[in-house]
């Protein structure tokens, strides 16, 4: 097997993202002696309720800093506009370079086939970024990565797909019960989106609602929370299975799940949001 650097880079499109996506599997590798990161593209400058962009922009940007502190990873913010991020040579780049300085050996972002644009922006720009982190032509100072790194995908917010229809389902789940309070911690430190996930999707429990999520793939796996997890096996990538291989006792085979929105008690008011 080829040898990866131990550290994992969690690159979403928003604060709160990394929590609510993969929190539970980052805490499992961390217990292994990994080291991690979390990455938004955006400060998610919307997803205030009562505050100017700038206001919202400084709330959440601490906010997702003391959640990565419950981990002990670092975090990044890349800046871009939260609900109108594109995928530009600036953002790949940037991207690109963060994973040399961090020296990523797993890389985690969002599904090509989220629901949300901004996720699927992001997941663009992280799978361009990270075939090329080893190139020595790519323009950025940091020093290229021995390996590529490996590439895994996170489940998103409602379990489907950006017509409401069923996910591919999941490569494998990581049982996170034991480290559910850990993630539902991290995730408190974002109170920001209470009220906006109140007034945007009416949702009353936001931190309720995304419990069930890990909940509902827990019911799939046959245990108490779960996460999902996609690893990408396409051309370009390497296909090593080192985060299944080391957090195997808390890895479950998908066989039997069927990941559909309408799978979920509810589901429309799990449908995500621009915060």
């Amino acid at each position: 097997m080829n040898q990866f650097p131990k550290k994992i880079v969690a690159i979403h499109a928003h604060p709160d993202d990394t929590e609510i996506f993969s929190a539970g599997t980052m805490a499992l590798m961390r217990a292994k002696g990994y080291e991690l990161a979390i990455v938004t593209m955006t400060p998610g400058g919307l997803g205030g309720i009562g505050s100017t962009e700038q206001e919202t922009i400084e709330t959440r940007k601490r906010e997702a800093r003391k959640a990565a502190e419950q981990l002990g990873a670092k975090y990044y913010c890349c800046e871009g506009r939260d609900g109108y991020l594109y995928d530009t040579e600036a953002l790949r780049i940037r991207i690109t370079e963060i994973l040399r300085l961090e020296k990523a050996g797993i890389v985690m972002t969002h599904l090509p086939w989220d629901y949300h644009s901004d996720h699927r922006t992001t997941c663009n720009i992280v799978e361009a970024a990270t075939m090329v982190a080893t190139l020595p032509n790519v323009p950025c100072k940091a020093k290229p990565l021995d390996i590529t790194p490996l590439l895994y995908h996170t489940a998103p917010l409602g379990s489907s797909d950006p017509l409401g229809g069923k996910l591919q389902s999941p490569h494998f789940f990581v049982d996170i019960t034991s480290v559910m309070d850990v993630k539902m911690e991290m995730l408190g430190h974002h109170q920001s989106q209470i009220e906006l996930m109140r007034v945007m999707h009416k949702m009353d429990d936001f931190f309720g609602e995304m419990k069930k999520q890990n909940e509902y793939f827990g019911k799939q796996a046959g245990c108490g929370y779960a996460e999902a997890m996609w690893q990408h096996l396409g051309g370009g990538f390497q296909k090593d299975p080192v985060l299944q291989e080391t957090i195997a006792e808390f890895v479950l085979d998908n066989k039997r799940a069927s990941i559909g929105a309408r799978s979920l008690q509810g589901s429309a008011s799990l449908q995500g949001s621009v915060a």
